[in-house]
């Protein structure tokens, strides 16, 4: 009897009531007392239902993290690429300013001794330019500023040839400025353009595409325009410029080899800027002081009252510092980047240049020379642009 009321009563309506209020009660605490579905202590040993929704939750959670881990870790590669790609682009983008500012500034400083100071000791001041070098590279080693590779004669008869390269091109340049305006020089130096493409083309396998030969044709286009309009035509002067321009292609093409084979003959397998400044300012003394007899400046410099002015000498000195400028700049620009590049960066700096040297030494110009230079200098920058474009299809 007391057990079949028992029966009734837990079948009653009001017993189902009670069950599913208690049922639903434990399924809030297990929400509310439970966050982040991790479950109490006490709670999780009293079901094996909620030991399993434990264990199920604990399952995502944990799924949840490696995903996390794995999203931070291709975030983090992502950014280290990222930093490391815009570092590699400031570095050659602040070695290409650089160089530009040198080169202009060594053009116009000794377009001034040579034509400002009628000096017509050419070599005598590549010379002194170099000893410069020279002498701060080694006060800055022997202070511990710096380190340096020391000088070997394995290491000299390598670097030897692109020495003599090296001294031929400061010194036509040298000469062809003594003639030459500043503007015309510019223009005329699009020529190495031609002479540096082609020579990777046949020394490196290196092909150009249509856009880069268009832009090479209308350099050459360029600067035949302008020595027949140049109202200050000199034929000694375009002849040192010609040969000026073979011997700037072939030191950018050479410099690259001989630098990879100079770091073998090195005693740490390194070779950095300032030991290849040091090394070819060094090798260009004795070779410059030959020079000098042979093109008997010596005379000269006995009688030339310039040696006796304060102001000339602070110029020189001046000329000398750009020149160390000049020689750690361009040696670090191509490591950043390839021998055309460096040559293409060279012609863009030409056309603030040339403007400087027409309105500082006062040049005359035609209306058909002056439409000749600017051509020159499109030219260029058409030749820069085909040449980034070459470079980022490849």
């Amino acid at each position: 009897m007391g057990s079949r009321s028992l029966s009734e009563s837990l079948d009653s309506p009001d017993a189902h009531f009670e069950r599913n209020h208690t049922e639903n009660a434990n399924l809030v605490s297990l929400k509310f007392h439970e966050p982040d579905g991790v479950l109490d202590q006490g709670h999780q040993d009293s079901s094996p239902v909620r030991r399993d929704v434990n264990r199920l939750l604990s399952g995502v959670k944990f799924l949840d993290m490696d995903l996390e881990d794995g999203k931070l870790e291709k975030e983090r590669n992502k950014t280290v690429h990222s930093n490391k790609a815009i570092q590699i682009q400031n570095q050659a983008l602040l070695a290409g300013l650089a160089y530009c500012l040198s080169s202009c500034s060594m053009i116009l400083v000794n377009k001034f001794v040579l034509f400002g100071y009628d000096f017509s000791a050419g070599i005598s001041l590549m010379l002194y330019q170099n000893f410069i070098s020279v002498f701060i590279v080694s006060i800055l080693s022997s202070m511990g500023l710096i380190s340096r590779e020391p000088l070997t004669w394995r290491l000299i008869k390598v670097w030897l040839p692109v020495n003599v390269i090296f001294v031929g091109m400061l010194l036509t340049s040298m000469f062809s400025l003594k003639y030459i305006n500043v503007a015309m020089v510019t223009v005329l130096k699009n020529a190495t353009n031609v002479i540096t493409a082609v020579g990777e083309m046949y020394l490196f396998n290196k092909h150009h595409d249509s856009r880069v030969w268009t832009a090479l044709f209308v350099q050459i286009v360029s600067a035949v325009s302008g020595g027949i309009t140049d109202l200050s035509f000199h034929a000694i002067g375009y002849a040192w410029q010609i040969i000026n321009c073979f011997l700037t292609a072939s030191y950018s093409l050479t410099l690259r080899r001989v630098m990879d084979t100079a770091k073998q003959v090195t005693k740490s397998g390194n070779l950095n800027e300032f030991s290849m400044v040091l090394l070819n300012n060094t090798l260009s003394l004795p070779l410059g002081i030959l020079l000098i007899f042979v093109f008997n400046e010596v005379d000269y410099l006995y009688t030339t009252p310039l040696l006796r002015r304060p102001d000339f000498w602070l110029v020189t000195t001046l000329s000398g510092f750009l020149g160390l400028a000049i020689s750690f700049t361009s040696m670090w620009f191509l490591h950043q980047t390839g021998a055309t590049t460096y040559s293409l960066v060279g012609s863009l700096n030409k056309i603030p240049l040339s403007i400087a040297g027409i309105v500082l030494f006062k040049v005359p110009t035609s209306l058909e020379n002056s439409a000749s230079i600017f051509f020159g200098l499109l030219a260029g920058v058409f030749f820069a642009r085909a040449k980034m474009r070459e470079k980022s299809q490849s």
